[in-house]
């Protein structure tokens, strides 16, 4: 028994042992394949480089580099063909490097490429390095060209983001190197790399953004213009001051870093402020400045960079229609002239697009672009007064109250809040169409107490307003800020039959070559009023331009539009549409201050009049495809019509309250039939301005049970 116990023992022992073998075979076997993999993987890559840097060793130089000068060539086009802004050196003074102060040239190469006078115009590792980094981030987000890779790019190759490009540029790059020294690659880079504002190489920035010769600059200024090359438009400081200054801050924690600075020198340098040159140089042709700059953010939307816009050689057509922006930048400066705004603070913007296929055909975000190149379309928001109470009257049209029916024009009061007319007006019971074409505030209060705040709110998202909008009863006086930009597009269901597009600026994009590298595709919209509500909605806002507060815009020609006046005369606003065309004008104070006798149906009607006349030159006469609307004017009585608010009305249980001295008056003030007069800006006017903001700071209002998400508007083919 013993001895067959043991005889067991050792062949399992024996069967251990074995397994034990197998296993370790196994995981030898598994690890000296991993080790010949990295062998063999480590081996290919240094010959592939071995072999690359062998080919780049046997390029030749280029001939008569030192002479080269780019040749910068694109050009926006409006639709009719007329050249709009053209991409060439505003500014070109070349500069010795010598004459290039040390703080420059050592915070651009700190920032741009450290090992600058190390490589030999690429750097490998830097590349592996930031591979690296953006296969981690899952995108880009660190480069690897380096200061000669980029001047090869900017003078001889094309901007597609291709592996193709790449490796071209640093083939360049390396025959750059062989042809001139390190300082001449510095001196031209220098000279040529774009800085924004139309400046092209250092010196030219400095007189652009300072007013100084470069030599003149202090360490946060030269700082300043060494961080611009990544991202110009982004880090303008006449664009964003502030995003400027923590670019300026990060170049100088490089120089820090790096040892070219001291501590003390970087401690006074980040808390130095930006003092800016009150003018910047414009030495291009730019005829459409604010909407050049919006083509470019949408170049930038469909993966062109920056510099692949100003170097590219690109053929862009926009939608602009030329002859209307011309009308529109003449009638700007004229009309403000005339009634004496002439402070930089004191603006106007224009917007307008095609309701039916969403071309942009005007745009201009302010009087003055050298003076100001803050964009009031699309940046700016301001509350537009009573030219947001078409949308309030568009959701009570959506809830079946007409044109036609009836409405108590005369003081209320919701809560603490009691709204009333300019100098105390009422005309007691008139049609709800009439209210709007004479702009009665204590009726759009009623409007928005019968449909309800939430209504409201909802119809203006699915309209496309995204800003912030107060679940408060004033809002329907436009009390909220809005951007001109989806204000106006938010007129365009008003035009087109309840549907929404989304405005767009380019057409085509071609290459040096011709070639078609980009093409609109058609736009798609998105339906979010009946029929029926914008004929209705129409029909109403015709009378304001034939009879009512926006007479001023009249142009003789089937119009529908609305006035909005804000509190302390601050803001103006016009907003109207042709069946073709949909047209914003504002005008008013950046510092937000009073500018007496400004109102909706005066210098605002007039620019939209002004640049509508020639918008419209082609189109004729014709009307807007709607079933028709009979507004009736109950001469011989009112019958048996509807009237608003007849039937309940909780917040003022049936009382007529008497307005008090501290009532914040809220209407427009052109009477019927009247024509707005010029008027300076210390004039005082005739009628009580149109506040939008009453006070309602005890006012017992609904809350809303859950908040209201906007509807995602349509994005066209063009902008996706």
């Amino acid at each position: 028994m013993s001895s067959s116990y043991e005889r067991y023992k050792r062949q399992r022992a024996a069967k251990d042992i074995a397994r034990e073998n197998i296993s370790r075979k196994k995981g030898n076997k598994f690890f000296t394949n991993l080790k010949l993999f990295v062998l063999t993987t480590t081996a290919l890559f240094l010959a592939g480089f071995t072999a690359f840097n062998l080919y780049l060793s046997s390029l030749p130089p280029i001939e008569n580099l030192e002479d080269f000068k780019p040749n910068i060539v694109t050009k926006f086009y409006s639709q009719d063909g007329e050249v709009i802004k053209t991409f060439t050196a505003y500014s070109y003074d070349k500069v010795e490097l010598g004459n290039v102060p040390d703080e420059l040239k050592k915070a651009l190469i700190a920032t741009e490429d450290k090992n600058f006078y190390k490589h030999g115009g690429y750097d490998i590792f830097g590349i592996i390095r930031s591979s690296i980094q953006n296969v981690i981030a899952r995108h880009a987000v660190q480069g690897a060209s380096t200061l000669t890779q980029q001047l090869a790019r900017i003078l001889f190759l094309s901007n597609e983001r291709t592996l193709t490009r790449k490796i071209k540029e640093i083939e360049v790059a390396a025959r750059i190197e062989k042809t001139i020294s390190k300082d001449q690659i510095l001196e031209m880079y220098l000279n040529n790399v774009y800085l924004g504002a139309g400046a092209y190489g250092v010196s030219a920035a400095a007189k652009i953004y300072f007013n100084k010769k470069l030599n003149q600059l202090t360490l946060p200024e030269l700082a300043l213009i060494a961080g611009l090359p990544q991202a110009p438009s982004v880090y303008n400081p006449y664009n964003n001051k502030d995003l400027a200054i923590q670019r300026r801050n990060q170049v100088l924690k490089r120089m820090l870093t790096m040892k070219y600075i001291t501590q003390d020198e970087y401690d006074k340098a980040i808390q130095a402020d930006v003092k800016l040159s009150s003018v910047p140089q414009i030495y291009t042709t730019n005829k459409a400045p604010y909407f050049s700059d919006y083509v470019v953010k949408e170049m930038q939307k469909l993966g062109f960079d920056e510099t692949d816009i100003i170097h590219g050689g690109y053929k862009v057509i926009t939608t602009l229609d030329s002859k209307a922006q011309e009308a529109a930048n003449e009638s700007i400066l004229k009309n403000m002239k005339s009634w004496g705004l002439t402070n930089k603070s004191q603006q106007a913007a224009v917007f307008s697009f095609s309701p039916i296929d969403g071309r942009i055909l005007v745009y201009a975000g302010g009087k003055n672009y050298g003076e100001s190149q803050y964009d009031r379309v699309t940046q700016s928001i301001r509350p537009p007064g009573s030219s947001f109470k078409p949308i309030v009257y568009a959701a009570a049209m959506e809830k079946g109250i007409t044109p036609n029916d009836l409405i108590d024009d005369s003081p209320i009061t919701i809560g603490n809040w009691s709204p009333h007319n300019s100098s105390h007006k009422y005309r007691g019971k008139i049609p709800v169409y009439k209210a709007l074409m004479i702009s009665s505030n204590t009726c759009a209060a009623r409007i928005i107490q019968e449909v309800g705040i939430r209504s409201v709110i909802q119809l203006a998202r699915v309209l496309g307003i995204t800003t912030p909008i107060e679940y408060d009863y004033t809002i329907s006086l436009g009390s909220n800020g809005v951007k001109m930009f989806e204000f106006v597009r938010a007129y365009g269901a008003f035009a087109n039959g309840g549907y929404i597009v989304q405005p767009y600026a380019i057409e085509r994009i071609e290459d040096s070559r011709g070639r078609v590298l980009y093409r609109a595709g058609k736009t798609k919209s998105s339906h979010q009023l009946s029929l029926k509500t914008a004929a209705e909605m129409t029909a109403m806002m015709k009378t304001v331009i034939i009879s009512g507060t926006g007479t001023a815009a009249n142009i003789g020609k089937p119009a529908a539009g609305k006035t909005g006046t804000t509190d302390d005369n601050k803001d103006a606003y016009f907003v109207g549409y042709t069946p073709d065309i949909v047209t914003g004008v504002w005008v008013g104070d950046d510092n937000n201050k009073k500018i007496n006798g400004l109102y909706g149906g005066t210098i605002p009607a007039k620019i939209w009049k002004d640049v509508m006349t020639v918008a419209t030159r082609d189109l004729g006469s014709k009307d807007f495809d709607y079933p028709e609307i009979e507004l009736e004017n109950y001469s011989g009585g009112f019958g048996n019509a509807r009237v608003i608010g007849d039937d309940e009305n909780p917040s003022n249980d049936g009382e007529v309250v008497k307005p008090t001295e501290e009532t914040p008056a809220d209407t427009e003030t052109q009477t019927e039939g009247s024509t707005p007069q010029p008027t300076t800006q210390n004039t005082t006017p005739e009628t009580p301005s149109e506040p939008v903001k009453p006070k309602t700071t005890n006012a017992p209002v609904p809350k809303p049970t859950a908040k209201v998400a906007p509807i995602p508007m349509a994005i066209p083919e063009s902008v996706r």
